[in-house]
């Protein structure tokens, strides 16, 4: 299991590399300045880790209330992040709107971009973590098999 300063150092360098590679890349491609671009990363990690801490949250207290605290099947963790991607998704496209001063369909077009480049981020950003700095093994003895 990973201590609570592995998971520091994940989400800084997550959301550092992040804004990073939205700035650059994000303003090579949509030709927009980049620090227009890189404020709008800046304020999509700030919502994100915040929108992610009481979600998360939230969440716990209903499984802990309605469902005693059980595992999440997969079809629950299906809704658990369809409900959390969506609402960043519609979060994102109004912020898009008013930070760039841009329509409704442009707003979602970069927003839809924006969450397939943090699809395969999320999944390339996070298996070259645990190559980097794998998990920790137990510190306790393993029990031979008898």
């Amino acid at each position: 299991m990973r201590t609570l300063s592995d998971r520091i150092r994940h989400t800084m360098m997550f959301e550092i590399m992040a804004i990073l590679l939205t700035t650059f890349l994000g303003g090579w491609i949509t030709g927009l300045e980049m620090a227009e671009i890189g404020m709008l990363g800046v304020f999509f990690s700030l919502i994100a880790m915040t929108w992610n801490l009481i979600f998360n949250y939230l969440f716990d207290l209903w499984n802990n209330k309605y469902r005693d605290a059980q595992a999440k099947t997969v079809i629950l963790r299906v809704i658990h992040a369809s409900i959390f991607e969506g609402v960043l998704f519609v979060i994102g496209i109004f912020l898009t709107m008013w930070w760039l001063e841009v329509g409704l369909w442009y707003a979602i077009i970069l927003d839809a971009g924006l969450s397939l480049f943090f699809l395969v981020y999320a999944f390339l950003f996070n298996w070259g973590y645990d190559i980097v700095f794998p998990i920790p093994h137990s510190t306790q003895e393993e029990v031979p098999a008898q």
